[in-house]
Order: structure tokens, then sequence, then C-alpha cells
């Protein structure tokens, strides 16, 4: 069974002070029914992996470099992040695509960065709203998961994250047909691949918030969340977490 996993994106939010949000969660979920990850922004990666080290929380990072070092100003090798603390780490996220014109070959070369450096990577795709409209929804998505994933791949080193571009920080939220239809595209798909794609985890992201989590962890072929703002904030991640506990996590 794919394991279930409440992901949190801090994306370029907290500082140290935030790190209270971190005690507060450890406070609420000692033990948690579910994995649980928090990606903050790499000054607080560190610090967090002191935090949490020996808890249930796991630290990831939200990017990395293909390369394993040289000039490459103002990046991050993935044997850094290991380093630093990380399990895990974001690529391929809609924001990275749009803001900084990275292609599903660029992720796919930062994956298989992560993965030789022993991180878990989270490897993110999604339409846009005018794909959606147009009706490519699955071409896209399905274009972005072969693409961007490595050969090697497996449950235990990669995790897919279907997010919605036109649903991300936007409040809006596709309707659980949606998600169903894509999320069971994504799992034939892998299956039709690796022969195991029943055993990897496929995460929702898009304006998940605690009043709609348990639906749509309810949805078959949904195993947790990437979680953007609702995220920031113990008490709402907390509850994003106890749904999916109550999900069969």
């Amino acid at each position: 069974m794919p394991a279930k996993l409440a992901a949190g994106n801090w994306k370029m939010n907290g500082t140290g002070a935030a790190l209270t949000e971190i005690e507060a969660l450890q406070s609420s979920h000692p033990a948690p029914g579910c994995d649980v990850l928090i990606c903050p922004p790499a000054t607080l990666i560190a610090r967090m992996a002191d935090m949490t080290s020996g808890s249930a929380i796991a630290v990831g990072g939200q990017d990395c470099h293909a390369a394993a070092g040289g000039a490459h100003t103002g990046d991050i090798a993935a044997t850094m992040l290991t380093d630093a603390g990380a399990s895990h780490v974001i690529l391929g996220h809609s924001e990275r695509r749009a803001d900084h014109g990275e292609s599903s070959a660029d992720v796919l070369a930062k994956a298989v960065a992560a993965t030789e450096a022993g991180l878990v990577a989270i490897i993110c795709i999604g339409e846009t709203l005018e794909e959606r409209e147009a009706g490519r929804t699955l071409e896209v998505v399905l274009g972005q998961l072969e693409a961007s994933t490595p050969d090697a791949s497996s449950a235990e080193t990669v995790v897919i994250a279907y997010e919605p571009v036109w649903a991300i920080g936007t409040g809006k939220v596709a309707t659980l047909e949606q998600i169903a239809e894509v999320h069971a595209a994504i799992r034939d798909a892998l299956a039709g691949r690796f022969g195991d794609g029943g055993d990897f985890s496929i995460l929702y992201g898009g304006s998940v918030k605690p009043s709609n989590a348990a639906e749509i962890f309810g949805v078959a072929n949904v195993d947790g969340a990437l979680v953007g703002g609702a995220s920031l904030k113990a008490a709402d991640f907390s509850g994003i977490i106890t749904a999916l506990e109550a999900s069969g996590g």
C-alpha cells in the first residue's frame, strides 16, 4: 500500500521565529498515524532538522541543483540537503517551472541527482487553466510525469504530487471527480512503466485546507497532500494531518 504523506511546502516564508510552529506541531501530533514532512526555506533546514531529530516529523528541501557541486552561485546540491538533515526534496513545482523556466528535462536531471544522494524526490506535475479548458489535462500531466520521472524510480525513492496550476494559492480546488480522474491516470501510468504503480504515493496539492482535506483524502488514489499556505500554521496543518490519519493512514 502507498504511504500516506502530509507534506508542507513553506515556500519563501519563515524565519527562525516560525520554528515555534514546529514545536506546536510536535505537541499536537507526537505520534502521527501518517508520514509528516515540512519543507522550509533552505535557511531553516538544518535548524528544523535538529529540532525534529528523533521525532515523527521529517524535513525536506524545496529544490536542488542537478550538479553535485561547482560554479552555481545561489544553488544547493542534493548532497548539501542531506548534509543539512533533509530526507526529501520538492522538484518541478509549478512555481519553479513558471518562474525559473524549468523544463521536465531539468526536473528529471534534478530527480536523478536527488535520488542518488539518498533523498526522496517529490516530483510535481500539473496543468494550467488554459490547458484544462483546452481538454489537454491528461496529455500535459502524463507527459510531465513521463519526462520528469527517472527510469530507476520506485515507491521508496519518488513521490508524485499532482497540483493543478490554477488551484495553487487561488482558493480554487479541483472537483473530486477531476482529482479522481487525474490520480487514476497517474496510477495507471506508473503501473504501466514501473510495474508497481500501486505502491507509489500520489499526493494532491492546490488550496488544501482543514475544511476540505477529508473529502479530498476520500478520493481513490489520493495518498496525501502537498500543502502550501495551510502548512505555515501548526493549527491548520494539524487539521490536515488529522484528516489524513482518519482516511486510513
